[in-house]
Parts: structure tokens; C-alpha cells; sequence
């Protein structure tokens, strides 16, 4: 009987380690480079901290006998998984390898991302999970389902405890796309395809035609499903958005966004004077106002290209991440809608689960009108801001730059749904609704009786716009805090958030409320 000597042991450790790191071998990682995308390691390398990375699970192997199985090897089973550090900040992260049977998920594969979701869990770090699979692995049965299951399931354990971030960078189909859809953030490459059914299922079952990039593609998520929040051109791109985002959050519920170097700068910044236009019909650029006012002009927004008549990103401001929502005038005249209200409204539930304050930037007409709108829910998913933002208990504060009008300036954080501060430009316009149809209702027999109701229609309006629609009015009723000069936004916005940084606000003890979804 031969003996082995511990350096024979090490050297095989060594050749099986070697082999496994191979994942579906040489000729497998060439094709997927060739495709322009980057393998599963190579991912982690360009994420993570050099030298980071510690893998678990890399001698993992299935118990599939069926169809073929029995004795196949699959490296890692398909998934690298394992702890490293993202500019020196713990995180758990897995990373599907196509080049192992298709990145399919198999039972063993599953239960590796639930595990070191679970790690995640205990560790207070956040979990990334890069997607790069064919679907579940059929061979599996519903061994291969039970490992979706797992993962779902520990997905909603982790939500609102720590970070979850996607990354799509390859076929994610079926089943294996509710995985991200459970995340906070999901960043999809434009080689990458996600949809529940692929473009022949949908031709066979309703006889409509479509490529998969259109059904599944990264501009069709973004622009039309909102399912993701940001688009990279790469998979080296999508590194560089995951990097940045993770800056901005903090590792876990139980702790606060990271200091970084403030901008100490809060001197007045005169351009913020002219950005409301004295023309009433004309809109302008938000994104004017928050680059002004966050430090060092550098704000992530998120979502982009999804609801685009509201912004919503994060900003630093004295060096301390804030969650910013505005309505842009540019679009639609900034008015809130369905898709809108969902985007705001998911956006403010994650920095409220997150200890990241709430900027809010008004200049709203109200909700839009509309059979469609109406039909399908306008009452419910607006409903969805004013849950959002009543249920918030991290530090609020909100700048009114022009108009406020009806239930969507409540909707947009104003004092009665629990705004800390209220700050208003001298621009604006805060009452029931625009003073041109408050006139029509409240002066309606005036102007009909009017020999040129035109003229007289006019001098009404101007009348109630001066009656009301004014900032002058809301602060003597104590619903704006202060009247500000639009070139002291950034003063005051930063000495409020400095005030609240130790607020604490105490709800009814329940389990959870019950949002209008």
C-alpha cells in the first residue's frame, strides 16, 4: 500500500484546486471572453479588493444520477461564491460560471448562494449576486426548483437588513430572474437578456412576435418594465456601478452610510437664482438644483431612463449620503404618475430601511389625468408616496422651488406627511390647485357675467394666485419653515440635515404596515 507524504497530499490539493478554478475548462473561458463578456472570476477580480477574495464552497459537487449525470463533473457546480472586501468594506457575493453546464442552477448550486446569503445575514455585509445562467438545471427536476426556492426565500430575509445588489450580465430567464427582481438594485449589461418566457414560448401561447432583445434587453428594462436601475455598457462597466453604488450604502440596517471627505463649501451659489424661469409655461432642468446643491456636483441617479418626470439618486451632503427625490419639470411638466409614484416610492423605502435622509425637490402640477391613469390605479400607486413617505423615519427635508399643488405636494413630503423641514424659494406656488382652474371654480359666475369674460377671467386668476399661491401664505401657517433665497439652498439644506443627524422618531409597535401595492 503506498504511503503519501504530505507533500504529495498538498500537490494534489493543489492539481484539484487548479482544475476546479478551470471551471468548464480552457477552450469554455476563451468562447465566453470571445463573446465579450468577462468569465465569473474574472468578475470577482475586477469587484473586489485585490487579494480579497475568500472562496467557500469551490469542491462542491451535485448528487444528480439522472439523464447523464451520474458521475459528471461540474466544478464549483456552477457558482463561485465566498466574503471579500469592496474598497475595504466587507461584502458576500456569488457568481454564476457559464461555462459550467450553462450556469444552470442545480440543487447544490442554489443552496452555495443561499448559504453565503446567509453569511451576508450574520456578517451585517452586503450581498452581490452576479447572474450569468441558462435557467435551472432541468436534469435536476425539482431538486433544481427547491434551490430557487431557497434562495427567494432567504432574498426576503435579507431585504431590508443588509444591501442586495444584481448583476445581469448573461441570460437570466424564467424562474432565475425573480432572484433580482427581490434585490434593492439591479444593474443589467447590454449583452444581457432577462424575461420570465423567451420570445418562441410568448409566439406560441399569443402568436406575437418579438426579438429577445426587445422583450428581455437592457433599454427594454429600463425604459418600458423598470425592473432594473441601471444599464452598463460591460460587464467591467457594471463593476464600476456596483463599486460606486456600495459607496454610498451602509453595510447593514444597524449602521449609518460611510463619512466620507465633506465639501465644505456652502457658500451662495448666485446661478440657483435663475433657474426657476420667470415664464410660468416653460420648464427647466432639476438636475440644475441638485447638482448645485450635493457636494462637489456629484449625484448617481438611479433609474434614469424609467418615469423619467421624477429623479430620484443619491448625493452626499456634508460628506454624508442623502436620498434624493425631485419632480422634473422637463418632463411632463414633472406631474406625478403611476409609474412615477411606484419609482419615488420604492426609491424612499429603501433609504428609509437604510438610515439615508430624505431630500425632496417639489415642483409639481398635481397627479396626471387620464381614463388610463385611472383605470389602472392611479389612486392606489399614488397612495404608494404618501405611504412611503409618512412611514419614513429618517431625517426629511423638503425644498419647494416652484409648484405645489393638491395631493401631489403632499405626495412630495410636505409638512403634514412629516417633513422635518420644510424650505421654500420665493418662486413658489403652494395651494389646492393652479390658480387658472381654482379661478374657473371659485369666479365662475363672475367671469360668466362679465361683459369680457377673457379680461376678467385673467384679473381673477391673478387675484387668487395672490391670494394664494404663494410661499407667504403656507409659512404663516407654519407649513414652510422658512422662505430662502434659491442661492442659500445648499446652506440651509446642509445645516437642517447637520440638526437632525440624531433624530429618532418612535411608531405603534405592529409588524409591518400595509402598503397599497
Amino acid at each position: 500500500m503506498a504511503t503519501h507524504t504530505m507533500q504529495d497530499r498538498i500537490s494534489e490539493l493543489r492539481n484539484r484546486r487548479e482544475t476546479a478554478m478551470q471551471g468548464g475548462g480552457p477552450e469554455k473561458l476563451e468562447k465566453q471572453r470571445e463573446s465579450g463578456k468577462l468569465t465569473a472570476r474574472e468578475r470577482i477580480d475586477a469587484l473586489v479588493d485585490p487579494g480579497s477574495f475568500e472562496e467557500t464552497g469551490l469542491f462542491a459537487e451535485h448528487r444528480a444520477v439522472l439523464f447523464g449525470m451520474a458521475g459528471k463533473s461540474l466544478p464549483a457546480d456552477g457558482v463561485i461564491t465566498g466574503a471579500a472586501s469592496v474598497n475595504g468594506r466587507l461584502v458576500h457575493l456569488a457568481s454564476q460560471d457559464f461555462t459550467v453546464a450553462g450556469g444552470s442552477a442545480g440543487e447544490v448550486h442554489s443552496i452555495k448562494v443561499a448559504e453565503v446569503m446567509e453569511q451576508s445575514l450574520k456578517t451585517g455585509s452586503p450581498f452581490i449576486f452576479i447572474n450569468d445562467s441558462g435557467g435551472a438545471r432541468v436534469q435536476e427536476g425539482i431538486d433544481s426548483l427547491s434551490g430557487y426556492g431557497k434562495v427567494f426565500y432567504t432574498n426576503v430575509a435579507l431585504s431590508g437588513v443588509v444591501p442586495q445588489i444584481s448583476l445581469i450580465c448573461g441570460p437570466c430567464a424564467g424562474g432565475a430572474a425573480y432572484s433580482p427582481a427581490l434585490t434593492d438594485f439591479i444593474i443589467q449589461t447590454r449583452q444581457a437578456l432577462m424575461f420570465i418566457t423567451g420570445p418562441q414560448v410568448i409566439k406560441q401561447v399569443t402568436g406575437e412576435s418579438v426579438t429577445s432583445e426587445q422583450l428581455g434587453g437592457a433599454d427594454a428594462h429600463m425604459s418600458s418594465s423598470g425592473v432594473i436601475h441601471f444599464v452598463a455598457e460591460n460587464d467591467s462597466h457594471a463593476v464600476v456601478i456596483c463599486q460606486k453604488l456600495l459607496s454610498y450604502l451602509p453595510p447593514n440596517n444597524l449602521e449609518n452610510p460611510p463619512q466620507v471627505e465633506p465639501d465644505t463649501n456652502v457658500e451662495a451659489n448666485p446661478e440657483l437664482d435663475d433657474v426657476v424661469p420667470t415664464d410660468r409655461r416653460k420648464g427647466y432642468d432639476v438636475l440644475e438644483v441638485i447638482l448645485r446643491v450635493v457636494d462637489f456636483g456629484d449625484f448617481m441617479e438611479v433609474q434614469s431612463g424609467y418615469a423619467p418626470n421624477i429623479v430620484v439618486g443619491f448625493g452626499r451632503i456634508n460628506g454624508s449620503t442623502v436620498g434624493i427625490i425631485a419632480n422634473q419639470p422637463l418632463v411632463q411638466a414633472g406631474v406625478l404618475d403611476i409609474n412615477a409614484s411606484n419609482k419615488a416610492s420604492r426609491f424612499i423605502r429603501f433609504c428609509n430601511a437604510f438610515n439615508i435622509p430624505l431630500l425632496t425637490f417639489v415642483d409639481v402640477p398635481g397627479f396626471l389625468p387620464g381614463i388610463q391613469q385611472e383605470h389602472n390605479g392611479i389612486i392606489r400607486h399614488g397612495a404608494k408616496m404618501l405611504f412611503a413617505y409618512s412611514a419614513s423615519t429618517v431625517p426629511k427635508v423638503t425644498v419647494i422651488l416652484h409648484k405645489g399643488y393638491g395631493g401631489a405636494y403632499l405626495a412630495m413630503c410636505g409638512k403634514d406627511l412629516g417633513a422635518d423641514r420644510v424650505f421654500a424659494w420665493p418662486t413658489a406656488e403652494i395651494a389646492v390647485m393652479g390658480a387658472e382652474g381654482a379661478a374657473e371654480i371659485v369666479f365662475r359666475k363672475e367671469i360668466q357675467e362679465a361683459q369680457d369674460q377673457e379680461a376678467r377671467r385673467k384679473e381673477l386668476i391673478e387675484r387668487y394666485r395672490e391670494a394664494f399661491s404663494n410661499p407667504y401664505v403656507a409659512a404663516g401657517r407654519r407649513l414652510v419653515d422658512a422662505i430662502i433665497e434659491p442661492s442659500m439652498t445648499r446652506h440651509h439644506v446642509s445645516r437642517a440635515l447637520e440638526y437632525l443627524r440624531t433624530k429618532r422618531e418612535l411608531r405603534p409597535a405592529k409588524k409591518h404596515g400595509l402598503i397599497p401595492l
